[in-house]
């Protein structure tokens, strides 16, 4: 999927600016959202984040974008207004200056999820470790959770779909977001389709792992280098930092 067309932002505006129904469930047959106790790392104090670096991110550059939405069957139905996104680039211009970046945008997966604090059928949760997700076969399709995200990191489906992936379900009338690839994670792989599209790239701009871990090379680097987090101000202490902005 190519890169959002949206108007460019200034980074006061991207930090510090706010932003800012019932339809009908169908969720492929057999496809099944893993529960929220099902992680293996429920009982070793995980919480698995992303660092991404802007001095590091390429104008232009969309790999992450194509690999996510690949790696979890996110489609362009060629409406670029209400097109799913599980991840999108955003660019900001510094007034003051002029100096412009682009870097990635998806679900924060913060510790306190306004999404999950509307929710009127608890579809929205938040892992022990940390990932927030969507229950597909408790979703109402209300939208409230679209409204209260302060990222516009959710995407609500107005389509039936096909060709979905197993690990990855999704259903006209249901709202959905960047999962960390948490089919990923609980298999062992120790990384996301962002972060490796990112990396074959050559530009290393992110680092997944878990922050909870003080030897892990993303705990090691916030500790060494800080890291900025959107809307830091709400106070929802979000798993995915930027250093750079």
């Amino acid at each position: 999927m190519s890169e959002e067309n949206s108007p460019n932002l200034s980074r006061r505006q991207f930090i510090s600016g706010a932003a800012a129904v019932v339809a009908s469930l169908t969720v492929a047959p057999g496809v099944f959202l893993l529960k929220p106790a099902g992680a293996a790392s429920n009982a070793d104090g995980k919480r698995w984040g992303l660092l991404i670096d802007t001095s590091k991110c390429a104008d232009g550059c969309t790999a992450c974008v194509t690999a996510c939405h690949e790696e979890n069957g996110v489609h362009s139905l060629g409406r670029p207004q209400t097109d799913a996104q599980w991840i999108r680039k955003v660019h900001l211009t510094d007034r003051a200056t002029g100096h412009q970046q682009s870097l990635p945008v998806m679900c924060q997966h913060c510790e306190h999820p306004p999404c999950v604090d509307v929710c009127p059928t608890k579809a929205s949760f938040v892992r022990p470790d940390g990932i927030v997700l969507v229950d597909k076969h408790t979703c109402i399709g209300c939208r409230y959770c679209m409204m209260a995200c302060p990222y516009k990191a959710r995407s609500f489906i107005h389509e039936p779909l096909t060709d979905q992936k197993p690990h990855a379900p999704r259903g006209k009338g249901t709202v959905e977001s960047c999962t960390l690839c948490v089919h990923k994670v609980d298999r062992g792989d120790g990384t996301t389709a962002c972060v490796e599209a990112c990396n074959k790239d050559g530009h290393r701009a992110m680092t997944f792992g878990d922050l909870n871990d003080p030897d892990s090379e993303i705990a090691r680097r916030l500790k060494e280098q800080g890291s900025t987090a959107i809307r830091a101000d709400l106070r929802l202490n979000p798993a995915v930092r930027y250093q750079g902005i």
